[in-house]
């Protein structure tokens, strides 16, 4: 009978035979327990310190409008007193401010818009003349030469009784304060969510070479390099950060935009009038979403980073106890 009959291929059947190659395991799993709540953590810290790039954004913006606003404008205050014409004294006062150099414009908030500014704390329907309330002329001055406030100053107080000028001067140095303080917290924060984003980094490849410490001993003592072991631990980390860090970027873009959406929505309410003076139209712009992009990107590459480091430092601890056995006791 035949190799054929038989059922035997021989040796030259066997030898033309394509050999099955048994599929090859990932030295990390692909997909676990522990990569998932990573991801989830990674998500949450991305969306936070998106959030908070945001937020600075929004205000150092506002601080920076207002500084603006403020450095080319001025108020003159008239308060109400008994026997006083306050529209005759407040046309009186535009005139004076218009007599001097370097004051542009000058006009008189009537009392539709007073009341409408005391809206959000008094309510509507406001009746301005029961109230003694303060009416303001707001004067437009030349950023590069201003008048002479002191002399201003003097000549509307020889004019008019109960009359305050105020250059903001004031209120131009605790932006500037503000807005610098405001950037160094943001900067801090930001600080703090990197720096627990590399802990939890450490923390989660630590656990994965654990469970694979004994797979990663056998490549490396027969020969596989840190840096080969090193590199699937990192391209497996580095996509969990990756998918991670997109969606906490994705979710606080999403917020912006919606945010803004909101505010252009609710244009003349007194809500929005208050939203939009503390925090402008909630439009970060193409810089902040550029941030987060950014953010996203820093985010991911210092995951792969910082799993490479501690891959490598792990296989260097364990080429210390197999040089001197006696710290393995």
């Amino acid at each position: 009978m035949t190799d054929h009959e038989t059922g035997f291929d021989g040796e030259e059947g066997r030898a033309n035979r394509p050999i099955a190659l048994r599929p090859q395991a990932p030295i990390v799993p692909a997909a676990n327990i522990a990569g998932r709540s990573l991801m989830i953590v990674i998500a949450i810290m991305s969306f936070l310190a998106c959030l908070t790039l945001g937020a600075v954004i929004l205000v150092q913006d506002t601080a920076n409008s207002w500084q603006s606003e403020i450095s080319r404008e001025i108020t003159i205050q008239i308060k109400p007193q008994d026997g006083l014409d306050m529209e005759k004294s407040l046309e009186e006062a535009r005139e004076i401010a218009l007599g001097f150099a370097g004051a542009t414009d000058a006009s008189i908030v009537d009392k539709e818009a007073t009341a409408r500014l005391l809206e959000p704390w008094l309510g509507e329907g406001l009746d301005i003349d029961e109230l003694p309330v303060p009416r303001l002329v707001i004067v437009t001055i030349d950023e590069d030469s201003p008048p002479d406030f002191t002399a201003m100053r003097a000549a509307l107080g020889d004019a008019l009784p109960n009359v305050i000028l105020d250059d903001h001067r004031t209120w131009v140095d605790r932006l500037v304060k503000m807005a610098n303080t405001t950037v160094l917290i943001g900067i801090a924060i930001l600080a703090l969510v990197f720096t627990a984003t590399v802990l939890t980094v450490v923390f989660a490849t630590r656990g994965a070479l654990s469970g694979n410490r004994h797979i990663v001993e056998v490549l490396h003592f027969v020969g596989a390099e840190a840096g080969f072991v090193a590199s699937h631990f990192q391209r497996h980390f580095f996509l969990i950060a990756l998918k991670g860090a997109t969606a906490g970027g994705i979710a606080a873009a999403v917020l912006f935009v919606a945010a803004s959406i909101w505010a252009s929505n609710n244009i003349a309410t007194p809500e929005s009038d208050q939203t939009n003076a503390l925090f402008g139209g909630f439009s970060v712009g193409a810089g902040g979403y550029v941030g987060i992009f950014a953010v996203v990107v820093i985010i991911a590459f210092l995951t792969a980073l910082t799993t490479r480091i501690t891959v490598m430092r792990t296989i260097w601890e364990i080429d210390m106890i197999r040089s001197d056995p006696g710290r393995g006791i």
